[in-house]
């Protein structure tokens, strides 16, 4: 082997040549079938569904212009989705640009739509003009029919490329447009549509359009399922639904939707006997899970309002602190729907809105509107500053009962604790901890794990429910003290992600009721203390077989029903059953073959993709009253499977 020294160039090969022939334009959407992520986020689950928001927005679009009255969405049995609406119809005159009909150009140009200037929309959530086209390019087919002009017009698509020119089919007395779509299994591994979260999401843009009727039909089973949605009261109707079982302490709900400096706003809020603060905010009828202007300037409306009026009556006196923005938003649901312009979101994915006039806007009509209701409803406004005043004096208690307990030095100076087998890896993303139910099964367990990176903490006994407990006395239950020391992130304000000792966290219990019940209480636990951990996909849920068939030397570990109904089919007569109701049934080499042994077990990964939903749940199982969770134990009780007796 001959070495070049430092100095040389190398020689001009193929392998080392830069020239122009080395530069690659994608064309049209070929950029979108390249990197679908950059547009659709991803190719899982969320992205798929983004396909049927992008289509429904540009219908939702010609709502809030106020030309389309009825729209439409139907899942198809061969993945196909279905979606018209009653608007003005896409244009499908030439494009004075492209030389070709405006519908091709919208549906197969990126970055091509009525939104970026011109009259046509004056509000609009698709602004970013990647919508439908990238739509087009992610769909292995794809059919565009519109009604305009007294004409009904049609063009088909392959993976983004027209297949013919757009012709006139016929005439048509309606408007509107209609679009199929058929996502393309080369891009997306998985094509299965979630009925509830379309459920969910088309029942928020309903109550966000007033006077819009949204219907939806999923034709995927047996028999056809339909929904249909008409909400006239708006957010108002909306913050009734999101407030279902928890108790109002008003009287009247707050309610505004005015315009101010050409930026409509809607809010509506109510206080509730829940501690928990649920805020919703969208701009254009785009949910803005991470808020952004709008929301700030909510938040600072109602915080200045209620402590002005909280003084000028009387309920804080001139010595005494100012509510804090938690103090006012303990209980509250509130809603919160701004339509503007020209939006400017972060990202394709439109998370956060950036426009300070939005906060502007909502501040100076949330302070006058509020200013007026307090004002009018003197009950009312009496039932929200005690509620504010009494979430103060507890936000006060609970700092002094912390601070004693931190002082006390519960989780200061305290070792991992003893009945910890913890692993010899000190890389939290190769370590794992095993949260097991009770003395047994953590023999077991620790009989059975990788020493290197599998950690062991077995825990006794159902811990406490702390959805029903302050934090101080949390930190005195010497199991969740066990668990916090463990996972080394501290707790409340000293909680600290980057301390977690292990990337997977894994609760382990039995397969019967008690079993359901200790996690449930290790769930409500990490949700409401840990919630970082969860949002990390750090925390996971382990899946232990349910029975082990045997014929002959012969054995298979079963995790379902219906699996187990498939193998003892299969194997015929002379099968031993075990039906395996704990943990600690199980010996060591049964454990790490179906349970811990990275190669073969199933996991399953906690998430929260709707935390409002999860909160509301935490509150009907998990909280003090108790006829929600009667209500919610009786609706459910035919579903229930693998009740033990």
């Amino acid at each position: 082997m001959v070495r070049k020294k430092a100095d040389e160039k190398p020689e001009n090969n193929n392998q080392n040549s830069y020239t122009a022939k080395d530069i690659y334009v994608l064309e049209g959407l070929e950029p979108v079938r390249k990197h679908p992520g950059m547009y659709i986020g991803s190719t899982g689950v969320d992205g798929l569904h983004h396909l049927i928001w992008e289509v429904v927005d540009n219908s939702i679009d010609e709502a809030m212009a106020g030309f389309a009255r009825n729209i439409k969405i139907e899942l198809l049995k061969d993945n196909k989705v279905v979606i018209t609406d009653d608007g003005r119809g896409i244009p499908v005159d030439i494009h004075h640009q492209t030389k070709k009909s405006a519908l091709e150009t919208a549906l197969c140009t990126l970055h091509a739509g009525g939104k970026f200037g011109g009259q046509s929309y004056k509000v609009a959530g698709g602004l970013h003009g990647v919508g439908v086209s990238v739509v087009n390019a992610l769909s292995s087919w794809m059919k565009a029919e519109v009604n305009k002009d007294g004409g009904s017009y049609i063009q088909e698509y392959e993976r983004g490329e027209p297949q013919y020119k757009v012709k006139k089919v016929g005439k048509s007395d309606k408007t509107g447009t209609k679009i199929t779509f058929q996502p393309d299994p080369q891009i997306f591994p998985k094509i299965d549509f979630d009925f509830k979260k379309i459920l969910d999401h088309l029942r928020q843009q309903a109550y966000l359009t007033k006077g819009v009727k949204v219907e939806f039909v999923d034709e995927r089973g047996k028999a056809p399922v339909y929904y249909g949605f008409y909400f006239d009261g708006g957010l108002n109707s909306y913050i009734r639904y999101l407030t279902g079982v928890d108790q109002p302490i008003q009287d009247r709900f707050f309610y505004l939707h005015r315009n101010y400096e050409n930026i409509d706003v809607e809010t509506a809020f109510v206080y509730t006997q829940d501690a928990e603060c649920r805020e919703m905010s969208f701009a254009n009828n785009i949910y803005t899970p991470d808020g952004g202007m709008h929301l700030t300037g909510f938040r600072s409306a109602l915080t200045r309002t209620l402590n002005d009026h909280a003084r000028k009556d009387g309920y804080l006196k001139d010595s005494e602190d100012n509510l804090t923005g938690d103090d006012v938003r303990e209980g509250l649901v509130a809603a919160v729907s701004i339509k503007l312009r020209e939006p400017q979101f972060e990202g394709q994915t439109k998370a956060r809105l950036g426009n300070p006039e939005a906060r502007t806007a909502v501040e100076t009509v949330v302070s006058e509107a509020l200013k007026e209701f307090l004002e009018r409803y003197s009950s009312d406004a009496r039932a929200i500053i005690e509620k504010n005043l009494l979430a103060a004096k507890a936000r006060k208690a609970a700092k002094a009962a912390k601070e004693t307990v931190f002082r006390k030095g519960v989780l200061e100076g305290l070792t991992l604790p003893g009945k910890l087998a913890d692993c010899s890896s000190c890389n939290p993303e190769e370590s794992e901890l095993f949260i097991v139910e009770g003395d047994s099964a953590g023999g077991s367990c620790k009989g059975a794990r990788d020493r290197k990176n599998q950690a062991i903490l077995p825990l006794k006994g159902k811990i406490l429910n702390v959805e029903k407990s302050r934090i101080d006395k949390m930190l005195l239950n010497k199991e969740i003290r066990s668990l916090v020391v463990a996972l080394g992130t501290a707790i409340s304000d000293k909680f600290d992600i980057s301390k977690l000792r292990y990337h997977k966290v894994i609760l382990m219990t039995d397969a019967d009721v008690d079993g359901a019940h200790i996690r449930t209480l290790l769930l409500t636990l990490f949700y409401r203390y840990f919630r970082p951990i969860i949002e990390k996909s750090y925390l996971y849920i382990a899946q232990p077989p349910l029975f082990r068939i045997q014929k002959g030397k012969e054995f298979h570990y079963v995790y379902t029903e219906q699996e187990q109904g498939k193998i003892l089919k299969s194997l015929g007569d002379g099968v031993t059953v075990q039906r395996y109701k704990g943990l600690g049934e199980m010996n060591p080499t049964q454990l790490w073959e179906t349970t811990m042994d990275p190669a073969r077990r199933v996991l399953k990964q906690v998430t929260i993709e709707d935390a409002g939903e999860a909160d509301r749940l935490f509150d009907i199982l998990m909280g003090e009253v108790v006829e929600p969770r009667k209500n919610f134990i009786q609706a459910h009780a035919t579903a229930v499977k693998n009740l033990d007796v």
